[in-house]
Parts: C-alpha cells; sequence; structure tokens
C-alpha cells in the first residue's frame, strides 16, 4: 500500500467535495467557522457508536463556540443514515451533523486517515480542527480500539479560540478562568522590561496572567 499523505498544520487544509447524509458538502461551506472533520472505521460497531453519542451530545456546545461537525468513514451513503437511525431508535440519540460517504476513500486519503497496518478499507479514528480561514490548526488520531475524548475536543477548541483573541499560550490542562501564558520576551531589553510589565512572573521566559 502506498504511504499516506499527511496535511501540516498551520496550511491549508484539503478542499473537499462529498456526498453526506445531508446532501453535498465541500470544505467552502463551513468558510467562517470551526469545523471538527472527524474520521471512524466503521458504521455499526460499538466504539464508534458511542464517539457518535458524544459528538452528538456535545453538537450544541461546538456550535455555540461557532463550530460544526462532520463525520467521515469509508461505508456508503445507505450504511451512514441506517446507522443513525439505529443509533435513533435504540439510544434515543439523533445525530445532528452530516457523514461524509467516502467509498473511494478521496478525503480519507487526503487527510492520511488511512493507515497500512491498521485496516485497508478502514480510516482511523482521526480528528481535524480547521479554522474559519480553512487552516488546519490541530490533529488527533486514536488507535481502533479506543474512543476519542470528546469533551478534550471541546477544551482543545476553547484554549485555540483563546489563544486566536488574546495572543496567549495556554498551559497544560487550561480550562476557561486559568490563567494564561504570556509570550516571552525575544530581546535582551524586553527581558530586563519583563519584571516590572504587571505578569505573575516565575522566571524572564515564563510569565502568567488572569484574562
Amino acid at each position: 500500500m502506498n504511504t499516506p499523505s499527511f496535511p501540516r498544520l498551520n496550511e491549508a487544509a484539503p478542499d473537499f467535495q462529498a456526498k453526506t447524509t445531508f446532501g453535498d458538502r465541500s470544505l467552502a461551506d463551513y468558510k467562517g467557522k470551526w469545523l471538527i472533520l472527524f474520521s471512524h472505521p466503521a458504521d455499526f460497531t460499538p466504539v464508534c457508536t458511542t464517539e457518535f453519542i458524544g459528538f452528538a451530545k456535545a453538537a450544541d456546545t461546538f456550535k455555540a463556540m461557532n463550530c460544526e461537525l462532520l463525520g467521515l468513514s469509508i461505508d456508503s451513503l445507505f450504511s451512514h443514515l441506517a446507522w443513525t437511525q439505529n443509533i435513533k431508535e435504540k439510544f434515543g440519540v439523533e445525530i445532528p451533523f452530516p457523514i461524509i460517504e467516502d467509498i473511494k476513500m478521496e478525503v480519507a486519503s487526503a487527510y492520511g486517515m488511512v493507515h497500512p497496518g491498521a485496516a485497508d478499507t478502514q480510516a482511523v479514528r482521526a480528528t481535524f480542527f480547521i479554522d474559519p480561514n480553512g487552516i488546519l490548526r490541530a490533529m488527533v488520531y486514536y488507535p481502533m480500539s479506543n474512543g476519542r475524548s470528546i469533551s478534550e475536543f471541546v477544551r482543545l477548541l476553547q484554549a485555540m479560540q483563546t489563544s486566536d483573541a488574546n495572543k496567549v499560550a495556554t498551559p497544560e490542562g487550561w480550562t476557561p478562568g486559568c490563567d494564561v501564558i504570556v509570550p516571552p520576551p525575544k530581546t535582551s531589553e524586553a527581558v530586563s522590561k519583563r519584571p516590572g510589565e504587571g505578569f505573575n512572573t516565575v522566571d524572564w521566559y515564563y510569565s502568567t496572567k488572569s484574562l
């Protein structure tokens, strides 16, 4: 099998045109909004079912953050429709976002979702955060055997939006309300001024502040 290609962070996300359970979709349809594009190995599988239920329950939270959800697997549109109906009937959860039909693996290949050694015809659990300008900002890969943490994706999106809005970084495990990291000084003069700038400064390279 050919080595999969991978998109790169901070570059334009690969474009796509695809059939989905909500009609045709393209990357351009999401301009001006954040997009979480995520793949799953197959319809009617238990781990994927729990993930889709998790994404569905968090859909309003993502929407409030100007973020849309878009699923994908190699299965057919008819399989997607049957699976989402099954989730509604058996688990009482309606899937409020589209799922891409990618039988020819065009989108999966462009995003590096199919890995040799995992399964030749299945997309791994890959998740891509694309910003309102169509730039790929984060990628997260999980193994076939383990489900993703949707709450972590909510936290990561909150962190990236906070960094963009305030030109700051966020520490490990940051959640809204916690202090953020101020960019370190880049010149000797700036280093000497840092202690008097009003930040919580541990050392010249590490300063935090409240928002």
